[in-house]
């Protein structure tokens, strides 16, 4: 009798959560060209040297490449590109985190304003580093991208 059973190493991460959100003199549409667009965010996070797609839509693998050789490997989970938001998940990192989970939205405020907001859950990695510390990494590189993003429209 065969004792296999479905499994996976992905799950819906717990340990912390961290928020990232700018306010753009600019268009929600033209915030989500750049923060919506899965496969282009080396052009707001210059550490990364390059990504590399497979598939396309729902379900699309990236693999990121980042200048000082660490890799990491996502799923697109959903998207939606008239309510301008879109979720994905970890699937292989070298950064030292467990479990991942990332959503990027834009919201369209008054005055051809927008608010895009980086919102991310995560574990580290089983031995990895404390909480706190894992928390403050992931907040600066969030604050670092978002901050970009902003002066991408100045």
């Amino acid at each position: 009798m065969n004792n296999l059973q479905p499994d996976t190493l992905i799950s819906n991460p717990h340990a912390c959560e961290v928020v990232s959100a700018v306010e753009i003199g600019a268009d929600a549409r033209s915030v989500w060209r750049i923060v919506g667009n899965f496969a282009g965010f080396p052009a707001f996070i210059p550490a990364l040297s390059h990504i590399e797609m497979t598939g396309e839509g729902v379900r699309s693998v990236r693999k990121k490449f980042f200048h000082d050789g660490n890799i990491v490997i996502e799923q697109l989970n959903s998207r939606d590109d008239q309510a301008l938001h879109m979720t994905w998940s970890l699937i292989y990192d070298t950064l030292g985190i467990g479990n991942l989970w990332a959503a990027m939205s834009v919201e369209a405020l008054p005055g051809e304003r927008a608010r895009a907001t980086w919102r991310i859950i995560a574990d580290p990695a089983p031995g990895g580093t404390d909480i706190a510390a894992f928390q403050g990494f992931l907040q600066g590189f969030a604050d670092e991208a978002m901050g970009n993003v902003r002066r991408m429209f100045e």
